[in-house]
């Protein structure tokens, strides 16, 4: 048996190289005084807040736990969490489409892509809500379908987010897999791997360093929105605030409710995207231990 032993010339190699060693920085006056302005900003700001009866606090801390603006959060968790898993799943279908090198799929593929990116959501959810206008009866195997019946709001909502996102999704993955060295792909070539098992074995588990922290950010970017299927009659947390303060006329309070809602599930998301972001980022921050002296001994401690 063979084993790879290293050794460096390092003066300091029983202690820590002064190199590495966190430095001390006398922090300047203009530092001292950009921090007094913040934090004088910031508590003037809070103060205002507090004190300003047209926010109307004991309003918000009335309808924060109200039963209609916890059903719309939990549509708008439905809608974000059914909408990344459909999307996630054809934005991997579309990158392998976009990263064959057969010209008229990865043509395909990068037309449904640029499409989806280059027009506005809002506007393709708008769309999938009125496609019935396009075609109000669709025939499958013999059977009629109404498309009027068939894309309700929230239907045209999961489709019209899911399209989008799958774009993005695409763009993200194929970023990944390009992240992959080409002598990974070209050993799994020499060993005769099929494309489905080089894919399945070789790129997309290096490729998830890459992809799973840029997913993170997607998914609480999808949670926020959700808000615009509103627009549909959707029920969901925006949609849930608007009704209310519709009846009641109290809409800032709402707002706000509606508000520090996205913020709570935002901050709750961001937790675990950190500490996948932890796992699986390459960061470039670490500096790497260069090997020198590479000797190559057996278990006997021979030199070989």
């Amino acid at each position: 048996m063979v084993q790879l032993t290293t050794h460096e010339s390092n003066p300091t190699m029983n202690g820590m190289d002064p190199a590495l060693k966190p430095r001390l920085r006398r922090r300047s006056a203009f530092e001292y005084a950009a921090w007094t302005v913040c934090i004088l900003l910031g508590v003037g700001l809070l103060v205002s807040v507090s004190t300003n009866p047209n926010f109307q606090w004991d309003v918000v801390a009335k309808y924060f736990t109200n039963e209609s603006i916890l059903r719309g959060l939990v549509l708008t968790i439905y809608l974000t969490v059914v909408s990344m898993v459909l999307g996630t799943l054809l934005g991997l279908i579309l990158a392998i489409m976009r990263s064959s090198s057969i010209k008229p799929i990865a043509a395909t593929a990068g037309v449904y892509i640029t499409f989806f990116r280059g027009t506005p959501v809002l506007v393709q959810l708008i769309f999938w809500f009125n496609i019935a206008a396009l075609y109000p009866n669709l025939s499958i195997g013999g059977t009629d379908i109404d498309v009027n019946a068939l894309i309700t709001p929230i239907t045209a909502a999961v489709v019209g987010l899911t399209l989008n996102q799958a774009a993005y999704m695409a763009e993200i993955i194929r970023g990944g897999f390009s992240s992959v060295g080409k002598g990974q792909i070209e050993a799994a070539d020499s060993l005769g791997m099929s494309g489905m098992m080089k894919m399945r074995k070789v790129i997309i588990p290096q490729a998830m360093p890459s992809i799973i922290p840029a997913t993170g950010n997607q998914v609480i970017g999808m949670f926020k929105e959700t808000s615009l299927v509103s627009v549909l009659g959707v029920a969901e947390l925006l949609q849930s605030a608007q009704l209310i303060y519709a009846r009641t006329y109290e809409t800032i309070p709402l707002l706000i409710v509606a508000s520090l809602w996205y913020l709570v599930m935002t901050l709750l998301l961001s937790y675990p995207q950190s500490q996948l972001e932890k796992k699986y980022s390459r960061s470039s921050s670490r500096l790497p231990r260069k090997a020198k002296n590479v000797v190559l001994t057996d278990p006997e401690g021979i030199a070989r």
